[in-house]
């Protein structure tokens, strides 16, 4: 498939689920339950306007910001994402390449399927580790020191997940990790060559941060124990930077601000978790009313282009994610999707700053 015919996240789209066995585009596009969530995120981004502007010098343009004191090329970086390697053998790296050319943050799931310590060298240095708390917090603990020890600057602790969402269309497939294979999954990969052959000569994904002696995975494996002394404990063992990611009701904002989050996401998780939940935009102008002017605030969560990314930032954020848009051009064509679907979204944010007579990010 050839990059040239990304133009939009919407081919991309297509494009993936053409290529992709079917079972793995419904694991990286479903929702929860009917998906009503999703259709509400998204109508919720349609109805933001943005306003144009006339006889504005606006031919040199710069979509820099800053993050944590430090310069990043692009208002958008990598969200957290689980077993990226499904879309293409190599996505993790992939993208870490891309986090280290725009100096931007790659967020490395918890489940990712390579090892945190190698994304972040190939990133070099430009990369967030993202926590789930489970069970009864040992394996977490663990994990944060491991993080330590490789040198993260920055932890993503993720709060929306205290059960892990319905999602019917993975439910169909009998979507597990890890991966188990039947009648019906072999025909649907069969039926997908270029993808089984490539993933096949690769090795299959696997968890690849819970290699550590006396620590096994479970997916399903609850995380409700967490609480704020949950959050207190975090804190107190994480001398970087710690975001908070999850986060749609401003008293839970407000707090976190309190007990010392450097930073808060607003965040649906994609509408994967809780189907009836608000559009994370409607969160956004409510938490930034709560919290300030001063408390950083990032969003992900349906983003579907550089005009939706300029909404994002008038309505209140400092800096956006984007999950799905990037790996369906990676299903789509590659390192070469990928960098081309990044270029697509950086000409629409662009263009919609020349269009509304902004030349920087930092001009309100």
């Amino acid at each position: 498939m050839r990059a040239s015919a990304i133009h939009s996240v919407e081919e991309a789209r297509r494009l993936a689920r053409r290529r992709l066995p079917r079972m793995v585009f419904d694991y990286i596009d479903g929702a929860a339950g009917n998906e009503a969530g999703a259709r509400r995120a998204r109508h919720a981004l349609d109805a933001v306007t943005l306003q144009p502007r006339i006889l504005r010098d606006v031919s040199d343009r710069s979509l820099a910001t800053t993050l944590f004191g430090s310069e990043a090329a692009r208002p958008f970086g990598i969200a957290p994402m689980g077993m990226c390697n499904l879309a293409w053998p190599g996505a993790d790296l992939m993208l870490a390449r891309l986090a280290a050319r725009y100096k931007v943050p790659h967020g490395i799931s918890t489940v990712a399927s390579t090892p945190m310590e190698r994304i972040l060298e190939v990133a070099e240095g430009h990369a967030w580790f993202q926590l789930y708390f489970s069970g009864d917090g040992t394996g977490t603990f663990k994990l944060i020191e491991r993080a330590k020890q490789a040198g993260f600057k920055t932890l993503v602790l993720t709060v929306d997940v205290p059960e892990v969402g319905r999602r019917p269309r993975e439910l169909r497939h009998g979507f597990k990790m890890p991966f188990k294979w039947s009648p019906a999954r072999v025909l649907d990969c069969a039926l997908h060559p270029h993808w089984s052959l490539s993933t096949l000569a690769a090795g299959a994904p696997r968890m690849a941060n819970f290699n550590m002696e006396g620590f096994e995975f479970d997916r399903t494996e609850s995380r409700a124990k967490a609480d704020w002394d949950t959050f207190k404990r975090v804190r107190a063992v994480w001398p970087g930077k710690l975001v908070v990611k999850g986060v749609l009701d401003a008293d839970d904002a407000a707090q976190l601000a309190r007990e010392g989050a450097d930073a808060i996401q607003v965040s649906t998780h994609g509408a994967r978790q809780l189907e009836s939940a608000p559009a994370a935009t409607d969160a956004l102008i409510k938490i930034r009313a709560r919290v300030g002017p001063d408390m950083p605030l990032f969003f992900d969560s349906g983003l579907r282009s550089g005009e939706d990314v300029l909404k994002t930032l008038y309505l209140g954020a400092d800096f956006t994610f984007l999950g799905r848009p990037l790996q369906f051009a990676i299903a789509a064509a590659g390192e070469r999707g990928l960098q081309k679907m990044w270029d697509v979204l950086s000409d629409e944010l662009s263009i919609a700053m020349a269009q509304t007579g902004q030349t920087n990010l930092r001009q309100g």
